[in-house]
C-alpha cells in the first residue's frame, strides 16, 4: 500500500534521542490510521547522528533520510523535507520527542478537510524561561499575523502536501506555517496534544531567538504577505 503521510524529523546533534525516535515512530507506523513513513533530515549534525540515522534506515523499510551540506536551521531543513516528499500529506515532529508520535492519530481525522492540522501543547513540561519566551514569541506573532493559532511552536503538525509545497520558506518562517497556509486560503485546525520533558540533549534555542528574535521575522512575514501571489484558474480552453 502506498504511503499517504511522510513524517519529517529534522535532526541536529540528537544522537541521544534517535534510538528512541526509531522505537516511537515504528510503533506509530504500526498503529497509524493511514499508511505512513519517516524522513530524517540531518541538518549538518557534528555528532554521531548520521551514523545512527544510516543504521535505522537500513533496518527500517519505512524510514528514509536526506542530509544537508551543513547546518542551515529548522526552516531550511523543513523546506528540504517538503521539497523531497511526494506523499499526499506531510507531517512534522521534533527529534527530542517532547510530543508523542501517537498523537498524530489525533490529527489525522481532520486532514482531509483542513490544509494544516496543528497541535496545542497541553500541560507543557518545559522550564519557566522556555515557556515564558515562547509565550512572548506567540504574543508577538499573533499581533502581527492575527492567525488565531494558540501554539504555533508546537512541533506536531500535518499539512496537505499541495499547500506545504507552495509555502515560500525563509529562515524563521517555520514559526508562521499556519499564517502561510491561510495566505493560500487554506483552513487550519488546532488539536490538543500531550507534552513531555526532553530526555536527552539540549534545545538549540535560547531566550533571544525564542522571544526577541522572532520580532524581525514578523516584519519579514508582513512583507511576504503583502507581496504574496495567490490565484485560482477559473477557466481553461483545454481542460486536463
Amino acid at each position: 500500500m502506498p504511503n499517504k503521510l511522510t513524517i519529517l524529523i529534522p535532526v541536529f546533534n540528537e544522537e541521544g534521542n534517535l534510538l528512541r525516535v526509531e522505537k516511537e515512530l515504528s510503533n506509530f507506523i504500526e498503529s497509524a490510521k493511514i499508511s505512513s513513513s519517516v524522513l530524517f533530515i540531518n541538518d549538518g549534525s557534528t555528532d554521531k547522528s548520521q551514523q545512527l540515522i544510516n543504521d535505522i534506515c537500513a533496518r527500517q523499510p519505512r524510514f528514509n533520510s536526506i542530509s544537508l551540506d551543513k547546518n542551515r536551521g529548522l526552516s531550511t531543513a523543513l523546506k528540504a523535507g517538503i521539497d523531497f516528499v511526494n506523499t499526499e500529506y506531510v507531517g512534522y515532529i521534533d527529534a527530542d520527542l517532547q510530543t508523542s508520535p501517537q498523537d498524530f492519530n489525533l490529527l489525522i481525522p481532520y486532514i482531509k478537510n483542513y490544509a494544516l492540522v496543528t497541535g496545542i501543547r497541553s500541560n507543557r513540561k518545559d522550564k519557566f524561561l522556555k515557556k515564558m519566551s515562547s509565550k512572548i514569541a506567540n504574543s508577538i506573532r499573533k499581533l502581527f499575523t492575527n492567525d488565531g493559532v494558540l501554539d504555533t511552536g508546537c512541533p506536531l503538525k500535518i499539512m496537505q502536501t499541495s499547500y506545504a509545497k507552495q509555502i515560500p520558506m525563509f529562515k524563521g518562517l517555520h514559526r508562521f506555517l499556519p499564517a502561510m497556509i491561510q495566505l493560500q486560503n487554506g483552513k487550519v485546525k488546532q488539536v490538543a496534544v500531550r507534552h513531555f520533558p526532553r530526555m536527552h540533549g539540549k534545545g538549540n534555542f535560547g531566550f533571544w531567538n525564542r522571544s526577541i528574535g522572532p520580532l524581525t521575522d514578523c516584519f519579514a512575514f508582513l512583507w511576504m504577505r503583502r507581496k504574496y501571489i495567490n490565484y485560482e484558474i477559473k477557466y481553461s480552453s483545454k481542460p486536463e
